[in-house]
């Protein structure tokens, strides 16, 4: 196809407006009839890791359509895969009478940056050419988005089950557009973690089982964010270590996040004041009002107040009986 006859929306120009838009990478996965082997392998993965029980409560993981992107867009042919780097050069202060919240949750709620910026992607691309379907999600639905994201060449999933990428490390939000258009495809990435276990070893509740495959019934992540029971289960209760809104201990001694994490240049993430070094003292009371004040447009609005105030006193409970 020459210049003259090209289609204005192909894989480049889909690259550079991304850019434009402020991710930080964009690749591009085909969605190929019959399905790939390494489609076909992720679906028997999530398959075995539900059969397992990994999944606790989290239902929605046992979606038909995570297990066949074809169920969302019947006649999808690409997927549009984007990251967008969150990380911040603050640091949490030593001290134990310190909460510490997941890096993800310290600024605006990322779901609602990626969405903006995904939703003018999208409108670019459908007002590029006649036609052209472009369905879009920010960790809001039934995709396979890490494992589509290392089929676009963003980066790999890691043994700690994150995606990994050469420019920033794991600190990356992942989003993607499903299309019924046939674009050029970037090279799936490969796997650099080598012989590296420090993330399963860092784990104090030994919640990923083995390379790749995490169990949320052993996850701080998991039990802080989704739980909604009035108590935490013994076993993560004892091993919070002050965590109280997600977990980043097995990105913290990631050896790739340590070299390449850089500056994200995305000002809605710089974290809100308070989110940094929260006292447990003060999370452990936290009101409806409190709640509020602290976190708005903040993904940590799905921990509720009562939720914040059970994480912290079982963390606080810790350090009383040491």
């Amino acid at each position: 196809m020459n210049d003259a006859t090209k289609s204005p929306l192909d894989s480049e120009a889909i690259k550079q407006k991304a850019i434009a838009l402020g991710f930080h990478q964009v690749g591009i996965a085909s969605i190929s009839q019959p399905p790939s082997s390494a489609e076909k392998t992720a679906k028997q993965h999530l398959q075995s890791w539900l059969a397992a029980g990994y999944q606790a409560d989290m239902a929605w993981m046992s979606s038909a359509k995570r297990q066949d992107i074809r169920q969302i867009v019947p006649d999808a042919k690409s997927v549009v895969c984007v990251a967008l780097n969150y990380y911040t050069s603050h640091q949490r202060p030593e001290g134990s009478q310190y909460a510490k919240i997941s890096r993800y949750g310290w600024g605006r709620d990322y779901h609602r940056v990626l969405t903006k910026k995904l939703k003018q992607l999208a409108r670019w691309m459908q007002e590029s050419e006649a036609g052209i379907e472009a369905r879009l999600y920010a960790d809001t639905g039934p995709v396979q988005d890490k494992f589509w994201a290392q089929q676009a060449g963003i980066g790999w999933i890691a043994k700690n089950g994150n995606v990994i990428t050469r420019k920033y490390g794991s600190w990356v939000f992942l989003g993607e557009i499903i299309t019924n258009a046939a674009l050029a495809a970037d090279q799936p990435h490969s796997a650099h973690c080598g012989s590296c276990t420090r993330c399963l070893s860092a784990c104090p509740t030994e919640a990923i089982r083995a390379p790749g495959v995490v169990d949320a019934n052993r996850c701080i992540a998991y039990h802080t964010i989704e739980n909604r029971a009035e108590e935490l289960p013994g076993a993560i209760a004892q091993n919070l270590e002050n965590w109280v809104a997600g977990c980043d201990i097995c990105q913290d001694v990631c050896p790739w996040n340590q070299r390449f994490a850089q500056e994200t240049d995305e000002a809605a993430f710089q974290p809100y004041r308070q989110n940094i070094a929260p006292t447990l003292e003060s999370l452990s009371q936290i009101t409806e009002a409190d709640w509020n004040e602290r976190f708005p447009a903040s993904a940590l609005r799905r921990i509720k107040p009562e939720m914040l105030r059970r994480n912290a006193r079982a963390a606080m409970q810790t350090h009383s009986e040491e």
